[in-house]
């Protein structure tokens, strides 16, 4: 059963971003962006919130506030492995049996889309969750930053079993692409075994680590909710989560 004691949301931070450099520590209306995103957690009322940060500066912003932030390896292949690496060392009696991974660069999250993909894990089948919105510009097919996912949903249903995940679709012309949202929900065993895995090709050539996942017969399932979380990116994007927060 999932409860608030039995889960952590975790929070991959790290500074080393090329097109946005510090960019946890970037200010968006008085606060570093790291902080919003902690703070969205932690009113979420879900579970234990630690930020896993290879950067000093990030974990001192974060204790500051009253958080917990685990100083983590800089040299993760992945979010999720530094989330695991975070969980072993904040967890060290394993309480914690259902993990979130909430990227760090996702200001404005709200409450139901991190309830929405850990309601996911209810399903003992499903190894890992995700989320996915529909792909209301064509144009956004053919854009590589736009991760696609490949999904079936039956009628009246809100989850289903991802197929695939794509940045850009050898076939454009299927209504079953959805806009994938970098949100994921693991059991603590789905996440070690992840973890332990080695890197697929198609996983390196996508730059996609869920396909790390999937190429090794784990159950991705795929939760459809109605509304995108806008992460930041660009400098673009940046002014316009100002703008989002703003009118929140």
């Amino acid at each position: 059963m999932i409860t608030q004691k039995n889960t952590a949301i975790i929070i991959p931070a790290r500074l080393a971003a090329s097109r946005l450099p510090n960019k946890p520590l970037i200010m968006i209306h008085g606060k570093p962006m790291i902080q919003h995103v902690w703070e969205r957690a932690n009113q979420s009322n879900l579970g234990k919130v630690v930020v896993a940060t290879d950067s000093k500066e990030i974990q001192k912003v974060i204790k500051n506030i009253g958080g917990t932030a685990c100083l983590t390896s800089i040299d993760h292949q992945s979010g999720s492995d530094r989330i695991y690496e975070a969980l072993e060392k904040c967890d060290s009696e394993n309480e914690i049996e259902y993990i979130i991974n909430l990227q760090g660069d996702l200001p404005s999250i709200e409450a139901s889309a991190l309830s929405a993909v850990l309601k996911l894990l209810e399903n003992k089948e499903v190894n890992v969750g995700t989320l996915v919105v529909k792909i209301k510009e064509e144009s956004d097919l053919h854009k590589s930053q736009i991760v696609k996912a490949l999904c079936e949903f039956k009628e009246n249903k809100k989850s289903t079993k991802a197929i695939d995940f794509q940045r850009l679709p050898k076939d454009a012309s299927t209504n079953n692409f959805y806009h994938h949202i970098g949100i994921y929900s693991y059991t603590r065993d789905s996440l070690a075994k992840f973890i332990n895995l080695d890197q697929t090709q198609r996983e390196q050539d996508e730059n996609l680590e869920q396909l790390r996942a999937l190429e090794n017969n784990m159950h991705i399932e795929a939760g459809l909710i109605d509304f995108f979380p806008l992460g930041v990116d660009t400098p673009e994007d940046l002014e316009a989560i100002k703008d989002v927060m703003r009118k929140q």
